[in-house]
């Protein structure tokens, strides 16, 4: 059981979850997507959300900003909010339109929504749960993409709710988080993708 608890923290990264919405969305939606397009999409995505990042994460722990991928305080936090929002404007400013791929695009605008507040917060000496910001997020959108395109998700979405309440579990196990910044981070991923959710579902 500790070894599934500590795994569901690394599995279930902020970090892997916006890659993880794009394949969904690809791979769920009914429109046609050349194949080409699809992954040179997914390539961009994954080097701008997850391998810049872990980059920049070495380079912070090489100078003494950052003790854990985790991040465990606001201090460690501040840098890498604001330098993975510049990363999420990229994304949509340069890979996605909100013409040509409207549910994902509106996604990571969310994303970015989301990133701001957790950013703010952390100026104001508050922590939130990033991985249940991420968790929230993309149940949100697969939910979204559900209703959007009359697609039974219902297993895929079950499964995401047994790894958020996993996810959950294993953040107050190793009490890298208190309920109350778990909540908080929940709440911020959910609300800002219903925000959003309005503008293409």
């Amino acid at each position: 059981m500790r070894f599934l608890l500590k795994s569901a923290s690394f599995i279930f990264h902020p970090l892997w979850l916006p890659l993880a919405a794009s394949f969904f969305y690809f791979i769920f939606t009914p429109r046609f997507f050349p194949e080409g397009i699809a992954k040179a999409k997914l390539l961009a995505i994954a080097i701008l959300t997850i391998f810049i990042p872990i980059v920049f994460y070495f380079l912070l722990k090489n100078l003494g900003k950052a003790q854990s991928i985790f991040l465990i305080n606001t201090r460690e936090r501040k840098w890498p909010l604001l330098f993975y929002a510049i990363l999420i404007t990229m994304v949509l400013n340069q890979i996605l339109n909100a013409y040509n791929y409207a549910a994902l695009y509106y996604y990571f605008t969310g994303i970015l929504f989301a990133t701001i507040v957790a950013f703010v917060l952390v100026l104001l000496k508050v922590k939130l749960s990033l991985h249940m910001m991420g968790m929230g997020a993309l149940l949100v959108f697969l939910i979204g993409i559900s209703l959007n395109f009359k697609i039974n998700l219902v297993y895929t979405i079950s499964f995401l709710i047994l790894a958020l309440g996993l996810t959950a579990s294993s953040r107050i196990y190793y009490k890298a988080h208190t309920i109350n910044e778990l909540v908080l981070g929940l709440a911020c991923g959910i609300l800002t993708q219903i925000i959003v959710l309005n503008l293409w579902l």
